[in-house]
């Protein structure tokens, strides 16, 4: 007996309804605890420094230019090369001063030739004078030219001795050894005399540049240890001196540039590495250091996130004593041991479980 088509297609409409509703009652599975950045508050306490970030600069570092204007015809070293007392440089089109210098060069022949012709003139008027032929103010007159014709000579001499010098001047030399640590120029711009092409960073002592908000100055002098530490140095600290502080601030930062010079680098100290000048002063500062990326406002208070019992989050509110270049001081709120959220402390939430790198 044959089954009708319209029960066909209800049995089949049922068995697909069945079916969905098998796969909607399947719980989806739980999503892993987030990873997070955290911090382990350290004990109570807190050294009183101030840290700065720097660059490791030497302490002699010359502009080097040309002592002639002109268009750059070439570049002879790189940034990052030694250089020797001496050496070539860089050079500029010669065409134009060595044209000078030929102009100079006639200028000074006709100025020999007037004052041959000069002179001549002289001696001979003076010989007629003495027989008396020619009149006193003749010869007084040529006397006069004589002399004209030879201070243009001498002119004409200088004139030629300065081209004949900016000819000399196409070719830039390292005037010390040292090595290039700035390239401020390229072949075919047209230079100023005078305007830098290149930096050239004297060997030697070495020191780092900071910037010091002109509220801090004062704990510059109250300094009692300075440890300057590299970035790519982890662990390493140098012993390191404050030799000059500027005695105006800068007019867009307003904060005064500091020098501080290491008082013993060794090899592993290099020009341009990112350093970190810690100003150490005596005594202890109560409270624990955290990273000022931890604290939040909540309600207008700061706050933090702490792991606590099943790795949940939760809320703590704490009193901040002081925000450091190396993080915020937090007076009460927080025990020596607990763990806090470092970073991104605005993307969880109260209850929120996550894991961390131990």
């Amino acid at each position: 007996m044959a089954i009708p088509a319209p029960l066909l297609r209800a049995a089949a409409l049922a068995c697909a309804i069945a079916t969905l509703g098998a796969c909607g009652s399947k719980e989806p599975p739980p999503e892993a605890p987030r990873l997070v950045a955290t911090h382990v508050v350290g004990a109570g306490n807190a050294r009183t420094e101030a840290n700065y970030s720097g660059e490791v600069k030497p302490r002699y570092e010359t502009p080097l230019a040309f002592r002639a204007g002109g268009k750059m015809a070439s570049r002879l070293v790189e940034v990052g090369q030694a250089v020797r007392p001496g050496q070539p440089l860089a050079r500029l089109d010669p065409a134009d001063l060595e044209l000078n210098a030929g102009a100079a060069r006639a200028q000074l022949a006709a100025a020999e030739s007037d004052l041959i012709f000069a002179k001549a003139e002289y001696e001979r008027y003076r010989d007629l004078r003495g027989r008396h032929f020619v009149s006193q103010a003749a010869l007084e007159g040529k006397e006069a030219a004589w002399r004209t014709a030879k201070g243009r000579m001498e002119a004409a001499t200088a004139q030629a001795g300065l081209a004949r010098n900016q000819s000399a001047y196409a070719t830039l030399a390292a005037d010390a050894a040292g090595v290039i640590s700035a390239v401020l120029a390229e072949p075919g711009q047209v230079v100023a005399a005078g305007q830098p092409v290149l930096r050239l960073a004297r060997p030697g002592e070495m020191e780092v540049a900071i910037a010091v908000p002109e509220n801090r100055v004062a704990e510059l002098k109250a300094a009692t240890e300075i440890r300057i530490a590299l970035w790519a140095e982890n662990g390493r600290t140098y012993a390191g001196r404050i030799r000059e502080i500027a005695p105006m601030a800068d007019p867009a930062t307003r904060t005064y540039a500091v020098r501080v010079s290491l008082l013993a680098p060794d090899a592993d100290v290099r020009l341009g590495m990112t350093a970190n000048v810690f100003l150490g002063r005596q005594g202890t500062t109560a409270g624990v250091l955290v990273p000022a990326t931890a604290v939040f406002q909540q309600d207008g208070k700061p706050a933090v996130w702490v792991v606590g019992a099943g790795n949940a989050l939760v809320l703590r509110p704490v009193d901040i004593a002081q925000f450091r270049e190396d993080g915020a001081l937090v007076a009460g709120g927080l025990k020596a041991g607990e763990r806090i959220v470092a970073a991104g402390v605005h993307k969880v939430f109260a209850g929120e479980k996550i894991r961390f790198e131990p």
